[in-house]
C-alpha cells in the first residue's frame, strides 16, 4: 500500500476482527475455559501447546514462543507483509481502505492494479495465440501447466500492441504509463513527439505478483536475440525492484512453511526450478539482494541459500549479497552460498542433475562464515606478520556491520585461530570501544532484568519484577481497567528507561473507546519497544480481576512517583555531602531514604 495507513483504521480493523474466528479458520482449535488450544502450526508437536485468547485478542505458543495478534498470526501464518495482512482483516471486516492511505494516483480514480490485471492477462491471451512463444517454451522445456502456473506470457512484436487494446482515451494512456507498460516518445528539435509505444515488445513475460496474487510489474525476456535479454518494469507507485521477489507468491502457494528458501538471479530459473519440485526458490529483478529482501526473507524463514554462477560475475554478486547480509547475521539464522559449476546456471543444471542431484548440492552449500573466512584468506598470506595484520584489517570493517551476539563471537574466534592472536585481543582491535553492552549499564524496566540504578532513578522491586515492568504488564493484560485509573499527571517529572513507554500506553488507553490489548501492541508494531510488549502480553497476568488490577496499576504507579521523589532527596543529600558535608538531621535522613530503597520487597505487590 502505497500511502500511509492511519492510526485510526488500524484501530478500528483490530477492534472489528475476533482472533479466534481468524485462527479457527486455519487451525482446528478446542475450547478449554476461557481460551482455545490447538497444536502449534509453526512447530511440530503432539501435545497443543497453542493457546488463543479472546480476552486479550492474543494467541502464544508455550513450546516455541509465538505470539501475537490476529494480525501477527496472518503475518507469520500466511508469510504476509503488514499491510497485506490488515488488508485481508479490513476486507473480512467489509471495510475499504481511507483515502489519506492511498497515493496520489489511486486518488485520481485510475487504479493501477487493474490495469496490471488486464495486462497481464493480454500477454497469457498472446502466449496462447503465438506459436512461435509457445515453441520457445517448448524448447526451454517449459510445461503448460508452469507457464499457466507463472501465468506466463508474450508481448507482440509490435509497437502499439497493448495500446491499441487499452490505451483508448488520454486517461487510460496516462494509467498505462504511471503502470510502466508504455512510453512516451522522446523529444525531438526541443519538441516533445506526440504519442506512445509499447515498453515489452516480442518478449515472454513473467508477471511479478505480490504476496496476494496483483501483478505490481513484468520482467520479460527477449525471444531471439536482441538487447538488453530482460527488461523489467520502471519504478512506479506499486513497483519497487529493490523489496519485491519473482516467484515469491508461488512459493507461498505451495508450502504452508518453509525450511529455506533459495535465491537465484534468473526468472527462467525460478521457472525451471518450480516445475523440477524446487518451489521454495526465487529470484531478485536484476538487482543486487537487499537488505529489504532479507528482512522479508527472514520473516518467512531463518535458512537462505544464495545460487550463483562460478564465473567472476557471479562471484561479485556473491560478495555483494555477503555484505548486504551481515547486518542480519544473528543467532539462529544461516546464511549459505551455493557456487554452481562453471557453464551451468540453475536452469541447465536442474534439468541435468533433476531436483536430487540439485538438492544434494545445496547441502553443500558454504555457510557465510565459511565464504566470508575463505574470501578473506585468499588475498593475505599468513605466514607473516604482515599477511597477518592485513587479514585483521580487511576484517573489521565486515565484523563491525554484524551484530553483537554469539554468531560474532565464534566467527572471531576462528578468525583468531587463523591470525594465531588470542581472541580477547583481536575483538578489541577489531570492534570499537562500547559496541559491547557494559555489564553495569542500568537495565531498562520494559527489558525486563533487575539493573544497578542511579539515585534519583526508580528502584527495583523483589517479587514479579520491577514497579515499571508490573505497571506495563497491567495496563497490557487490562487495558479497560487501565483506563479508569486517573494516575498519568503522577508521572510527571518521573524519569529513568521506560517510565516514558508506560505514560504512552496509559494514554493510549485512557483516549481509546474501548482499548484492547491487541490494539495497543498493534500501535507499538514500527517501534523498538513492540518485541518486549508482546512478550510481557505472552506471561500469564499478575492478577485476573479487572477491579484488582486496576487498584495494582493505581498502587504501581503511586510507589514509581514516591521513589522518583525520595531519589531526587537522595541525589540533592548526595551532593551536599560532597561539597560541604551534612549536618545530623540530613545523615539520619539519607541513612532512612537509602535503607527504604534497598529494603527488600519494596515495591512488590502485596
Amino acid at each position: 500500500m502505497p500511502g500511509r495507513i492511519p492510526q485510526s483504521f488500524i484501530d478500528d480493523v483490530v477492534a472489528r476482527t475476533d482472533i479466534v474466528e481468524i485462527v479457527g479458520a486455519r487451525l482446528p482449535l478446542k475450547k478449554s475455559g476461557r481460551e482455545y488450544k490447538a497444536c502449534c502450526p509453526f512447530h511440530s508437536e503432539k501435545t497443543p501447546s497453542f493457546w488463543v485468547s479472546p480476552d486479550k485478542q492474543f494467541y502464544h505458543c508455550f513450546g516455541c514462543g509465538a505470539h501475537g495478534t490476529a494480525v501477527g498470526f496472518l503475518m507469520q501464518f500466511e508469510k504476509l507483509e503488514f499491510p497485506d495482512a490488515l488488508a485481508l482483516l479490513a476486507e473480512r471486516a467489509g471495510m475499504e481502505l481511507p483515502r489519506e492511505a492511498m497515493s496520489p494516483r489511486e486518488r485520481g480514480g485510475a487504479d493501477l492494479f487493474e490495469v496490471m490485471a488486464g495486462a497481464a492477462r493480454f500477454f497469457e491471451q498472446n502466449l496462447s495465440d503465438s506459436p512461435r512463444a509457445r515453441a520457445y517454451l517448448a524448447g526451454r522445456t517449459v510445461s503448460d501447466s508452469t507457464a499457466a502456473a507463472f501465468a506466463l506470457g508474450y508481448a507482440p512484436d509490435a509497437w502499439s500492441a497493448l495500446l491499441n487494446r487499452f490505451g483508448t482515451g488520454p486517461d487510460e494512456r496516462r494509467s498505462l504509463s504511471q503502470a510502466g507498460l508504455i512510453i512516451e516518445r522522446d523529444t525531438q528539435g526541443g519538441e516533445r513527439q506526440a504519442g506512445f509505444y509499447d515498453r515489452f515488445r516480442d518478449r515472454l513475460m513473467f508477471p511479478i505478483r505480490d504476496s496476494r496474487g496483483r501483478v505490481l510489474g513484468f520482467g520479460g525476456r527477449v525471444i531471439g536475440d536482441g538487447e538488453p535479454k530482460y527488461l523489467n518494469s520502471p519504478e512506479t507507485a506499486l513497483f519497487h525492484k529493490g523489496r519485491e521477489l519473482y516467484g515469491l507468491y508461488e512459493a507461498r502457494r505451495a508450502h504452508a512453511d518453509f525450511k529455506r528458501l533459495l535465491i537465484v538471479e534468473g526468472y527462467m530459473d525460478v521457472v525451471r526450478l518450480h516445475q523440477s519440485g524446487i518451489t521454495y526458490a526465487v529470484a531478485t529483478l536484476g538487482t543486487a539482494t537487499t537488505q529489504e529482501h532479507l528482512h522479508k526473507i527472514f520473516r518467512m524463514t531463518s535458512e537462505v541459500v544464495f545460487s550463483f554462477d562460478g564465473d567472476r560475475a557471479g562471484r561479485a554478486a556473491a560478495w555483494r549479497a555477503l555484505e548486504n547480509a551481515l547486518p542480519l547475521a544473528t543467532d539462529g539464522r544461516e546464511i549459505k552460498f551455493l557456487f554452481l559449476p562453471e557453464g551451468h546456471d540453475p536452469d541447465t543444471l536442474v534439468a541435468a542433475e533433476g531436483a536430487s542431484g540439485f538438492e544434494q548440492r545445496l547441502l553443500g552449500a558454504l555457510p557465510l562464515s565459511e565464504y566470508l573466512l575463505r574470501q578473506l584468506l585468499g588475498q593475505v598470506d599468513l605466514t607473516n606478520v604482515d599477511g597477518r595484520a592485513k587479514l585483521a584489517a580487511l576484517a573489521r570493517p565486515l565484523f563491525m556491520r554484524m551484530p553483537d551476539g554469539v554468531y560474532r563471537e565464534l566467527l572471531v574466534d576462528r578468525l583468531a585461530a587463523e591470525i594465531k592472536m588470542p581472541a580477547a585481543r583481536l575483538k578489541a582491535l577489531l570492534l570499537p570501544a562500547g559496541t559491547a553492552k557494559e555489564a553495569d549499564r542500568q537495565t531498562e524496566p520494559a527489558h525486563g532484568g533487575r539493573g544497578r540504578t542511579q539515585a534519583g532513578r526508580v528502584a527495583a522491586s523483589a517479587g514479579r519484577g520491577n514497579l515499571l515492568r508490573q505497571a506495563i504488564s497491567l495496563v497490557l493484560h487490562h487495558p479497560e481497567a487501565a483506563r479508569t485509573v486517573d494516575a498519568i499527571g503522577a508521572l510527571e517529572g518521573v524519569d529513568g528507561p521506560g517510565v516514558s513507554v508506560l505514560r504512552e500506553l496509559l494514554t493510549q488507553a485512557r483516549d481509546a473507546e474501548r482499548p484492547t490489548t491487541a490494539m495497543l501492541l498493534e500501535r507499538w508494531r514500527d517501534r523498538p519497544e513492540f518485541d518486549r510488549l508482546t512478550e510481557l502480553t505472552a506471561r500469564p497476568a499478575l492478577v485476573a480481576d479487572p477491579q484488582a488490577a486496576a487498584s495494582e496499576l493505581k498502587n504501581a504507579i503511586e510507589k514509581l512517583a514516591d521513589a522518583h521523589g525520595a531519589g531526587r532527596r537522595i541525589d540533592e543529600l548526595l551532593r551536599k555531602a560532597e561539597e560541604s558535608g551534612l549536618n545530623i538531621d540530613e545523615k539520619t535522613e539519607l541513612t532512612a531514604l537509602l535503607r527504604a530503597r534497598s529494603r527488600p520487597g519494596d515495591g512488590a505487590a502485596r
